[in-house]
Formats: structure tokens, C-alpha cells, sequence
């Protein structure tokens, strides 16, 4: 496995480590299923916001019960591995809940990073959580025409109903 990729376990205790050192823990968190330009757009404004970009990866049973029996298209070793390989990504754990309310709180970032996609209502609780202890939420602006549902509906409604 790629050395960027840790259990939880092993990322809290490389942010701490970290943190002692006077580095600045940025973290953002998705699935990340069907890697596309918005994505690595994100990861790259992310990064530039500190010094270590830690990405909270949902896990592959994580996504089926946010967004459905059908996903993900990208199994998370595979999801994780591309992750890894981009130049901005220092880690990546995976989580299971819902959310990363609860690895957010074991790790303690400097900022948590979200793309434009999310809907405010449900990233209260991680603005709220991070300023627990001072924390930064900051949110960048949605990369207009890029999303992975549009890339899964163009896939299907391009090649669907061909042999």
C-alpha cells in the first residue's frame, strides 16, 4: 500500500506529530469516486492553505449509504491509490460514518477545505466542530460543468443503451 495512505489510528498520530513540528494540517474530505478537473482542482487550493493536506476519503461502504446501492463506481483502494498519486496529497485515511465528524475531531486540523458542492446545512456540524477548537472551515467555489453524477449521466446516456 502506498505510504500515503494510513489507518486512522496511524493519521492521528502523524498530525500529531506534525502539529508538534509547527506544521499546518489542512484537511477536505469526499469520495472522490470517478477522479475528475474539479477534484484536483480543490485538492490543489486545499494544499496551498498550509503545509500538509490530509484527505478523509469515505469509504466504499460509507458512500453506498450516502449516495446509493449503485456507487461507488471506483472501489476505495483504487480511489485512495490515484489520490496518492497527485503531487498535492500528503495523506489519505479512510472513513466509514457518514460524515468525518469523528475523525476531524482525532486529528484536529488548522482548516477543513470543502468544494462548492456541499449543501451548508450538512457541513454545520464540522464549521461548528472545527471552531471547538479554533479551528478554520473554508469553502472554495463550485468548477462550474464538473461533477461526478454529470460524468456518470453523460457515460449512461451516451453508452447505456449500446451493445
Amino acid at each position: 500500500m502506498n505510504g500515503k495512505i494510513k489507518d486512522n489510528n496511524e493519521i492521528i498520530k502523524v498530525a500529531e506529530k506534525l502539529k508538534k513540528s509547527g506544521k499546518m494540517i489542512i484537511t477536505t474530505n469526499g469520495c472522490f469516486d470517478i477522479l475528475h478537473y474539479a477534484h484536483v482542482r480543490l485538492l490543489e487550493k486545499a494544499k496551498k492553505e498550509g503545509d500538509i493536506l490530509i484527505i478523509l476519503l469515505n469509504s466504499d461502504y460509507s458512500i453506498k449509504k450516502v449516495k446509493g446501492l449503485h456507487r461507488p463506481i471506483i472501489l476505495e483502494k483504487e480511489r485512495a491509490e490515484m489520490l496518492a498519486a497527485l503531487e498535492c496529497t500528503d495523506y489519505i485515511t479512510i472513513f466509514d460514518e457518514d460524515n468525518p465528524l469523528k475523525i476531524l475531531k482525532e486529528i484536529k486540523p488548522h482548516i477543513h477545505v470543502k468544494g462548492g458542492s456541499f449543501i451548508l446545512e450538512k457541513v454545520k456540524e464540522e464549521k461548528d466542530l472545527l471552531e471547538s477548537w479554533g479551528g478554520e472551515f473554508k469553502s472554495f467555489d463550485l468548477e462550474e460543468g464538473f461533477s461526478t453524477t454529470s460524468i456518470i449521466d453523460k457515460i449512461t446516456n451516451t453508452y447505456g443503451n449500446k451493445n
